[in-house]
């Protein structure tokens, strides 16, 4: 009876100049697809609490790691460039043939995705959800949206001295990210997803300089946005000077939870997911 149901199969997808991306593919095959997009220094594996879940029972569940990122290529050039991004959204879109999936963005996934609709608009979209994410970048623009911890280790976060990165990472992971206390394996799972990712990355990415206010203002598709309460990476004024240029867009706010709310509260976040997309109609 649930032979419609996908175990996690891996794929590699060729993006934006020819980078080699790991994808995953689980769930409903039937279902809509929702194609999850990590956070910077992050990988897929961030998304076990919704791709282990009874989202799996009524969508297809499709995660990428980002170029630079988890196990896909890490090329030395090419974090500036808006254009490489958005092609990679839309190679894994195009080659798993995903009809009107619903973007899912954490965080730094907020630039690629938004790099994505900047290039190809959202005609192959259904809508987007935003989870603590940045939708600007540049020195003004992260001061502003950013949190003051997060920004007073930026400089050892990108260090191309490993010990110096590695004890910063720990540090940002139980101050800055989550607001409950990690277990052990959650604590490398996450610090080892950081660790894999070469200093070049971090310092391509955050060398751009870009506001994306005319994409946002443009946009028609759903939107949701969530927050977290206690989150002292990204400010919650962030998400909300974003629902202020998207007026269908609604802020859900998590008092208990952090940077990463889809892992502190991943019930509700789960149940906002699933009451979201079913609101969109069918694909």
């Amino acid at each position: 009876m649930l032979n419609h149901l996908r175990q996690p199969v891996s794929f590699k997808v060729t993006g934006g100049g020819g980078v080699k991306l790991h994808v995953e593919e689980s769930g409903n095959v039937h279902g809509r697809p929702l194609l999850f997009l990590h956070g910077g220094s992050q990988c897929s594996l961030c998304w076990k609490k919704q791709i282990h879940s009874e989202l799996a029972l009524d969508y297809r569940l499709v995660t990428m790691d980002f170029r630079g990122h988890g196990q896909s290529d890490k090329p030395a050039q090419g974090y500036a460039d808006g254009r490489l991004w958005a092609e990679d959204i839309h190679a894994v879109i195009r080659e798993l043939g995903l009809i009107q999936p619903v973007l899912v963005g954490w965080s730094f996934a907020g630039i690629p995705l938004l790099d994505y609709i900047r290039e190809y608009g959202e005609n192959e979209i259904g809508g987007v959800l935003f989870a603590g994410a940045l939708t600007r970048l540049g020195k003004e623009a992260l001061t502003a949206d950013m949190g003051s911890d997060t920004l007073n280790m930026s400089a050892s976060l990108f260090s191309d001295e490993p010990m110096v990165r590695i004890n910063t990472l720990e540090q940002w992971l139980e101050q800055s990210v989550f607001y409950h206390t990690l277990t052990r394996e959650e604590h490398y799972l996450f610090l080892g997803s950081n660790v894999v990712v070469p200093a070049f990355v971090h310092q391509g990415i955050f060398n751009r300089q870009i506001t994306n206010d005319d994409v946002l203002s443009s946009m028609t598709k759903p939107v949701r946005i969530t927050h977290g309460a206690q989150d002292c990476t990204v400010k919650l004024e962030a998400s909300r000077r974003t629902a202020e240029i998207i007026p269908h867009s609604r802020v859900s706010l998590y008092e208990e939870a952090g940077h990463a709310v889809f892992w502190d509260q991943p019930e509700r976040f789960n149940l906002e997911l699933k009451e979201f997309v079913d609101s969109i109609g069918p694909s």
